[in-house]
């Protein structure tokens, strides 16, 4: 799924969600979140933008892009 910070690769499993790739552009850097495995946050960070891709399996699997600018 690409944003303005980079773009993520997903799978969706039985079992949750699994992150095969997240790969900033120039001048973003990325950290990812996982607390339970049916839901995935990745977010790109720059000095003045953030993008935040969120994937999950609840109530079925559906991932979605959130761009903030400041």
């Amino acid at each position: 799924m690409p944003s303005e910070g980079g773009k993520a690769t997903v799978r969706f499993g039985g079992s949750g969600v699994c992150l095969i790739s997240a790969v900033p552009n120039q001048g973003f850097t990325v950290s990812t979140e996982q607390t339970e495995p049916q839901n995935l946050t990745v977010t790109f960070s720059a000095s003045r933008h953030r993008s935040e891709i969120t994937a999950t399996t609840r109530p079925q699997s559906q991932a979605g892009v959130r761009e903030v600018s400041w």
